[in-house]
């Protein structure tokens, strides 16, 4: 069943506010942001492992992406603590699972076909600059190429935050939280921008880390 799959629609979620459902995998528990069907099934998601639990060896054909929220993810690749970010690009393969539990926001069918980019990175040892056109943001760049940019915004406290989307954008709170089109963002909340919109935000006493891809939802209206 598709789930917000109309990627020219505005769509907010707070994630702790949607219940966990199981997966085919014993253990493994989830909360569905998005879903489009069909061949190339495009997802978007928040997972929990139990501890111990275990998905069986497997390939992502188009690709995944996903942060570590809470406890440590494991893979072939490594032992990725929560504020891991890490993109595992269309025909790589791995055996995911996680001894102590964790949770993730992962994407799934989301990749340029010929991307075969692997990204591991810790955010939390990042160092966001400055940006020279937006007053109260800073940005740590996770990877860029002609159909997408996705990064690290640190948004700072009682600030006004602005950002077009030519191409669409979704944006996952981290930390902090803001306040936007008339609705309060907080920790886990995941907003869709549809192509052609704008983000006008408002920060609180916190401000906010917020991850954000953009750039690719075009595709998807057009197909």
């Amino acid at each position: 069943m598709d789930v917000n799959a109309d990627s020219s629609s505005r769509v907010l979620l707070h994630g702790d506010a949607i219940p966990w459902e199981p997966s085919p995998v014993p253990g493994v528990d989830r909360r569905r942001l998005d879903r489009v069907c069909g061949e190339h099934e495009r997802v978007t998601t928040i997972v929990r492992y139990a501890p111990g639990s275990r998905f069986s060896p497997h390939v992502h054909p188009g690709g995944e992406e996903f942060i570590v929220l809470d406890g440590v993810f494991q893979d072939e690749y490594g032992d990725w603590p929560a504020g891991s970010y890490v993109r595992n690009p269309p025909t790589s393969k791995h055996t995911p699972g996680s001894v102590p539990g964790c949770v993730i926001f992962v994407k799934l069918w989301q990749f340029a076909p010929s991307d075969r980019t692997f990204v591991h990175t810790r955010l939390d040892r990042l160092e966001p600059v400055p940006h020279r056109d937006r007053a109260g943001v800073a940005v740590a760049s996770l990877y860029r190429d002609e159909r997408e940019s996705v990064r690290l915004e640190v948004w700072d406290a009682n600030a006004a935050i602005e950002c077009a989307a030519p191409g669409g954008a979704e944006l996952f709170v981290l930390n902090g939280g803001f306040l936007e089109g008339g609705a309060a963002l907080r920790a886990h909340s995941w907003l869709r921008v549809p192509p052609g919109g704008k983000l006008h935000a408002k920060t609180g006493p916190t401000g906010a880390r917020v991850w954000i891809k953009s750039g690719h939802l075009g595709a998807y209206v057009s197909s």
